[in-house]
Parts: structure tokens; sequence; C-alpha cells
């Protein structure tokens, strides 16, 4: 018997996280190490579910309620082999490419600030992500004053001159 399910990542409106997959125990220490080294002043937490052996969520971090917040997002998707990481004073394009430079990083679902549904199939043998939803539905087609207003956006960030 195959159940899917759509779960709702718990967050504050603003804080972006980022949903992958990994396959080792040692992504939560490779996780922090490239989290640290990417950012100067980046605070997160992080959470890894192990598929085989004890099958703990194993979570990291240098802020705890991030951390916290990582456990018990982990923990109500209780999907093997996955990561959860939540991030402050940084954006997901500061640190994405390097995420997925760790060796043992398979996918990424998504890296995101919006409200997210993940879509999990459930099984005798476990669970796992199938996808997500990010987001909410498409309003139109950006007009002349949806681009003003992107690249300012953009330029306050500072991505763009």
């Amino acid at each position: 018997m195959l159940e899917f399910k759509a779960i709702m990542i718990d967050k504050p409106p603003d804080l972006n996280f980022i949903l992958g997959q990994s396959h080792f125990i040692k992504t939560t220490e490779d996780l922090y190490e490239v989290l640290v080294s990417s950012v100067p002043g980046i605070k997160f937490g992080l959470a890894f579910t192990e598929a085989s052996g004890a099958c703990k969520i194993r979570c990291e971090g240098n802020d705890e309620a991030l951390k916290e917040l990582a456990s018990k997002n982990s923990l109500k998707l209780s999907c093997g082999h996955s990561f959860i990481i939540f991030i402050k004073e940084a954006y997901p394009i500061n640190i994405l490419n390097a995420i997925k430079d760790i060796p043992e990083v398979c996918n990424i679902y998504c890296a995101t600030a919006n409200p997210t549904e993940v879509v999990i199939a459930e099984s005798p043998a476990g669970r796992g992500i199938m996808g997500v939803i990010d987001g909410l539905l498409p309003k139109g087609i950006e007009d002349a004053a949806d681009i003003t207003w992107r690249k300012h956006l953009l330029r306050k960030m500072g991505y763009k001159l």
C-alpha cells in the first residue's frame, strides 16, 4: 500500500530554507563545514535523517532556534536520507552551489522562503520525498511595472549593479 501526503513546512514567513537528499551519515558535518565557510556571519540550523542503522535525526548548527526548527520539520517529514537547512544572515543563492558540490548530496528539492508543502509517499518500508509545492499560483504575466519592481529589488539586495 502506497499513500501520498502533502506536509507543510513550519517556519516564519521570511525565513529561507533548503530541502535536499543525501546518502551518508557524514552529511551533517559536511553541511556544517560548507555553511560556516561560505558566508561570514551566517546563522543556521540543519537536520539530516538517517535511513539505516540507528535511523536518527542528526542536528547541527550555530543557532539553537534554527536547529530546533530543523529538527522539528525533519521529524514531521520523517523521510530517510533527507536534510533541511534553515538560514539567516544569508540567502540560498550564497550557499547552494557549495551544498551541491558535497559528494554525498544527491538532490536539492527546493531553496526558498515561500510557503512550502513537501509531497511524500509512504509505504510499509518508510517515507520518501516525491517533490515540493513551492509558493503560490501565478497571478498573471509581468508587465512593465513588475519588471521595474523586480530589477529594483535585485539591485537593492546587491545582486545587480
